[in-house]
């Protein structure tokens, strides 16, 4: 028997998500960072919508929303001329709103969760090499003091970044290349008197090229922003490089930049004259555009940026990442638990691959255009940049089918909704409070006092087919009686999950332990409740 059931390597927002997840399902994991210490960099800062809903399902979205400040919209200049605001304004269907936080608050909170469940983080311990089978995975670890020390594991997950030892190792194919720009970032309060939330983008163009460029993005603080600026010549570090050797991306090493080197780009492109102050750390950094082409090979899998790089507009790049590791993580804790179906990991790449390459485009395209030359209308770019739009149709295991007129379809987010009652409680419930648990749910809607009656054999055949790994919920109509009724009833108050869902009486909703649909039935039936479970589900 392996001595750990996985092995996470990389203990960053994507590594760490995995591992809470892991073991809140009761996994027994290591998780290793080849650092000594948690990085005190604001690198990733952007939380997205979908992100905070992961959060609620993990247990900790209060601490994020008390850590956070809200990131209302953006400002746009193009030579000092200031163009029109951007609103990050989201419908009240969405729990949550567009939020800031810096990258090392999200790695403490995670590690917090992480330890609540038994978890820990080994620092200083690197991976240098790993070998599987069909049984396991063997891999060779560097310790602390020097030592060197071999493990074996049922799974490996690497969430090691862009230089990932676990994909090379793989020899996974990293399509893509570099961008020639460099870049500066610098966590700096700064005197202006800007709206506070909101984002300032500020472009000098010259024959429709842009040749100078400042983005800030509101952190924690009075007047505390993350700038990104294009790099000095005097900073520069292609020299010391092999231009196009390798992957160019992330912070590097050499000289950072100072206030002096900030404070020239403040004065050249600041919306209004301003100082810099209170530097807490700069970097010069790269980006590049890659994809992997397959999200893992037999025990082993890629998550995060060891999967996929990209320019970090509209904060995609971790939100994405920390969205692998969920989807991958319940699916291989079915699979430690021996009740996965035989394709039910396969079904890690056939998800998330589309996702990632959809991201990857989409980022290169908006940072050389801007996200308001997307030619969608603007709620439905507001949605994705929120990540909400983020689906599986098509999926191997989720149902197929005609798109239904209303509501979601079979792989797409399973929306939030209010209004829902209790008989004991004397307030309402959302309908993600009634989804919150690590198994997937079935939701079967009643609007006539005649459509239960079949419902408790329906949750039988349901609960059978996955091996009791499911929790039924009946949502009734307002004011419909359901006595003697042996399941859990919630009554839909306001009316909001039946105009959300488009339900009518009779239907069943299969929600998967991610959050999304996996199969939507006009008449809640057994048979096919089990037919489709046993797609994720070994029989």
């Amino acid at each position: 028997m392996a001595e750990v059931e996985v092995l996470v390597v990389g203990a960053g927002p994507v590594g760490l998500t995995a591992a809470c997840e892991l073991q809140r399902r009761g996994v027994r994991c290591r998780v290793i960072d080849r650092l000594p210490a948690p990085q005190p960099f604001a690198k990733a800062v952007g939380i997205q919508p979908r992100t905070l809903e992961i959060w609620d399902r993990m247990g900790m979205a209060r601490e994020a929303l008390e850590a956070a400040v809200p990131l209302r919209g953006q400002l746009l200049y193009v030579n000092g001329v200031p163009q029109a605001r951007i609103e990050l304004t989201l419908p009240p269907d969405v729990p949550y709103r567009f939020a800031a936080l810096p990258q090392n608050d999200t790695e403490r909170l995670l590690e917090d969760v992480l330890k609540r469940w038994g978890g820990r983080v080994e620092r200083g311990t690197e991976l240098v090499g790993f070998a599987q089978d069909a049984h396991e995975v063997r891999a060779r670890l560097a310790l602390p003091a020097g030592e060197r020390e071999e493990i074996r594991a049922e799974f490996l997950i690497g969430c090691d970044g862009a230089h990932s030892v676990v994909r090379k190792t793989l020899g996974l194919d990293f399509a893509g290349a570099a961008f020639p720009e460099e870049y500066m970032l610098g966590d700096v309060e700064v005197d202006w008197e800007l709206p506070p939330g909101y984002a300032v983008r500020s472009m000098h163009q010259s024959d429709g090229r842009t040749d100078d460029l400042l983005v800030c993005i509101p952190l924690p603080g009075r007047n505390r922003y993350r700038m990104s600026m294009l790099v000095p010549p005097e900073l520069s570090q292609k020299s010391q490089q092999a231009y196009g050797a390798g992957v160019l991306h992330g912070l590097e090493d050499g000289p950072a930049p100072g206030l002096p080197a900030i404070q020239a780009v403040l004065d050249r492109l600041s919306p209004q004259p301003t100082t810099a102050a209170a530097l807490r750390w700069s970097s010069v950094f790269r980006i590049s555009h890659r994809l992997v082409d397959r999200y893992g090979e037999g025990r082993v899998f890629v998550a995060g940026d060891a999967a996929h790089i990209h320019p970090p507009t509209g904060a995609q790049g971790m939100n994405t990442g920390i969205q692998d590791a969920y989807n991958l993580a319940w699916k291989l804790a079915m699979a430690v638990r021996s009740t996965a179906s035989e394709g039910l990991l396969r079904s890690y790449h056939a998800e998330r691959h589309p996702v990632g390459e959809e991201v990857v485009q989409r980022t290169v395209r908006h940072a050389g255009e801007g996200v308001q030359a997307d030619p969608d209308d603007p709620s439905t770019v507001i949605r994705r940049e929120a990540q909400l739009l983020v689906g599986y149709r098509g999926s191997p295991i989720v149902g197929g089918g005609r798109p239904p007129r209303q509501g979601p379809a079979p792989g797409d987010r399973a929306p939030d909704c209010g209004g829902l009652r209790y008989d004991l409680a004397a307030f309402p419930s959302r309908l993600f409070d009634v989804l919150r648990g690590d198994d997937h749910t079935l939701l079967l809607y009643a609007d006539h006092e005649d459509q239960p009656a079949s419902y408790g054999e329906v949750a039988d055949a349901a609960r059978s087919g996955a091996h009791g790994q499911l929790t039924v919920r009946v949502i009734v109509a307002p004011g419909l009686r359901t006595d003697g009724l042996l399941l859990p009833v919630v009554e839909d108050g306001g009316d909001e999950f039946r105009r959300s869902y488009g339900a009518h009486g009779g239907e069943g909703f299969l929600i998967r332990p991610d959050g999304y649909v996996g199969l939507r039935l006009d008449r809640a039936s057994g048979p096919e409740l089990v037919a489709q479970l046993a797609l994720t589900f070994r029989r």
